[in-house]
């Protein structure tokens, strides 16, 4: 039977999956191991076909979370998942493939492990790197209590280029933690990974030595295992029993394959099908119609400038697809530069380019740089160095859910001395932006900009210079980035209520334009929308700016932003429409604010 042919109602009820538990696992015969684990993969492709989320990463993972479960007695053995989105198995392992109809949906499933979920969830991770510090404090703690079980982590060859896991894995040898590190090396992160530690898929090259990552962990004072085979249970099952009995921290290196299983993500040479969304499993195809969206005016706009700027670069985190710069790595590889899952290198090799001439250019979803703050605060900032950031998955991004969503860099970045922050509301603004960063900007820029579709403007700002779009007298609306179309049609509802409402599109957040400044100063209320946290955000600076030119005759301003809170993953429209973020939502906190009734009810959220 192939993936497509698991009925519906397989899926919803989770079929012969249902009710599956770890002891029903560790009780199983290895025949009855191997139909388990293509049952798991067609449950896998057809639910994922239906819901979209991480396809290639789970498939690579299925005999591996059988076999650890097998081993170890979760949950008082801890297994630490690294980049929590390889959990689909240990999910369906656990008990909850009766839940999958609901995967990244409001109300159901996270798309990573989830502490509410279930007992044998310990990390909300979805940010690579991070498994070995947490497997380290957990078996120093385990040590002062006295506690016997294990700790794993498991941990992909892409998340060891990532500082933080070098941090940890000299600690865990210096101590002699009792860490068990299980190397999921499938040459992968989201794209190959950049690494010469890795062996998967090179073991035949003569200039692969096998030896090298033994080496590696032995001089960091950790025992070496390996390689096994990650798609033979039996085999692992043996290297995992002989790796537990090691009484200091060892790492057993597992050879598997992103996409096992599935021959549409085994030949996806971009990312083997790592994530999608809604797709035919006949074909491996998305659903989803093309769309335009800002990270596809990114990939155009920086190719078009690089081939008149030879000092452009660009760099990426290990994720040249996601943030639009595949093809200009295609064009331009010697001006391309994929650092691996290593933010804070990104970003201060970035500034060493530019204090060597170079105009570089860090492509970054704005979650991810919270991971370099340090380094874009003192080793950019300090330096008044001419690095772009061009900030993908801005605003609330959906299904990744709080780890996934950019609420901070609005805060943060406007925070940043000489720092200029820009967001463009519209497709051609992205372009105007980034030849404005690239040509006239002395010192740092930061473009960010939505994951959700870009609108078309036949009208685009000029510099830093804010854009007026409509004009009223009763209140002034400010739309940061992408929320201007949520002003424009609040503002619309706002005139059928009587309201007369000014329509402003800053472009420019540092530094705000002393024109939209003056202009909004003669309405009695400035609602400033924004899709990142309202605490310290740009409605604060608008109100600090009109407070201190007007004094006690300045207007009422109203920061409509994001609350201080983890936001859980949905649709975008469906949680900035719960935020009263939309337009609706923005009309009626003007109506509020302004002592009129409002149709519409107003939502708890609202001020």
């Amino acid at each position: 039977m192939g993936p497509a042919e698991l009925p519906a109602d397989v899926v919803e009820a989770g079929g012969p999956l249902h009710g599956l538990t770890p002891a029903a696992v560790a009780a199983m015969d290895h025949r009855a191991l191997d139909a388990l684990a293509t049952e798991i993969r067609r449950f896998l492709v057809t639910s994922v076909a239906r819901n979209g989320g991480h396809l290639g990463s789970n498939l690579g993972v299925v005999e591996l979370t059988l076999a650890l479960h097998r081993v170890f007695r979760s949950p008082r053995d801890r297994i630490v998942w690294d980049t929590g989105h390889q959990g689909y198995v240990h999910k369906l392992v656990t008990g909850r493939a009766g839940d999958f109809s609901g995967l990244r949906r409001a109300g159901g499933l996270s798309g990573y492990p989830s502490r509410a979920e279930s007992p044998h969830d310990l990390v909300e991770n979805s940010h690579a790197s991070t498994a070995l510090s947490y497997a380290y404090g957990m078996a120093e703690a385990a040590s002062l209590r006295r506690d016997t079980g294990r700790v794993v982590a498991v941990v992909g060859d892409g998340a060891l280029t990532g500082g933080l896991a070098y941090e940890a894995l000299n600690n865990i040898g210096v101590s002699g933690a009792r860490v068990l590190v299980v190397l999921n090396d499938n040459g992968r992160s989201y794209a190959p990974t950049v690494s010469t530690l890795t062996t998967a898929g090179r073991l035949d090259d003569e200039l692969c030595d096998p030896k090298a990552p033994a080496g590696f962990f032995e001089a960091l004072g950790i025992a070496y295992q390996g390689p096994v085979d990650g798609h033979d249970v039996s085999a692992l099952e043996r290297a995992l029993r002989e790796a537990a009995r090691h009484e200091g921290p060892i790492v057993l290196h597992v050879h598997t394959v992103k996409g096992r299983g599935y021959r549409f993500a085994e030949a996806d040479e971009a990312k083997c099908l790592h994530d999608i969304g809604p797709f035919d499993p006949d074909t491996g195809v998305a659903f989803d119609r093309p769309r335009r969206s800002y990270t596809e005016a990114f990939a155009r706009a920086i190719i078009a400038l690089a081939a008149d700027r030879p000092e452009v670069v660009a760099i990426t985190a290990a994720m040249d697809g996601p943030t639009g710069l595949s093809a200009f790595k295609e064009r331009y590889p010697d001006r391309f530069f994929d650092v691996g899952i290593a933010e804070q290198h990104a970003v201060t090799a970035a500034a060493g380019m530019a204090m060597a001439g170079l105009r570089p250019v860090v492509a970054i979803y704005s979650t991810f740089l919270n991971r370099a703050w340090d380094q874009v605060y003192y080793d950019v900032g300090l330096h008044r160095l001419p690095v772009v950031f061009c900030l993908d998955r801005a605003g609330i991004t959906g299904d990744d859910g709080p780890s996934h969503h950019g609420l901070t860099d609005l805060v943060l970045l406007t925070k940043v001395p000489g720092m200029t922050v820009l967001a463009p509301s519209c497709y051609e603004e992205v372009g105007v932006m980034l030849r404005w960063a690239l040509c006239s900007g002395d010192g740092p820029v930061a473009i960010r900009w939505p994951k959700t579709e870009a609108p078309s403007s036949a009208v685009t700002g000029e510099g830093l210079a804010a854009r007026l779009v409509r004009v009223g007298t009763d209140v002034c609306l400010v739309g940061v980035g992408k929320m201007l179309a949520a002003c424009q049609e609040a503002a619309a509802l706002l005139e059928a209520d009587g309201v007369s409402a000014t329509v402003w599109d800053p472009r420019s957040l540092t530094p705000l334009d002393p024109a939209l400044l003056h202009h909004a100063s003669g309405h009695p209320l400035v609602v400033v929308a924004e899709d990142g946290v309202a605490e310290g955000g740009v409605g604060a600076l608008v109100s600090s700016a009109l407070l201190a030119a007007g004094g006690e005759r300045s207007p009422r301003v109203l920061c409509a932003g994001v609350p201080v809170a983890y936001v859980a993953h949905g649709r975008p429209a469906d949680i900035l429409a719960d935020l009263d973020l939309d337009g609706p939502g923005i009309g009626r906190r003007v109506l509020r604010h302004l002592g009129r009734e409002s149709v519409a009810p107003a939502s708890a959220s609202m001020p």
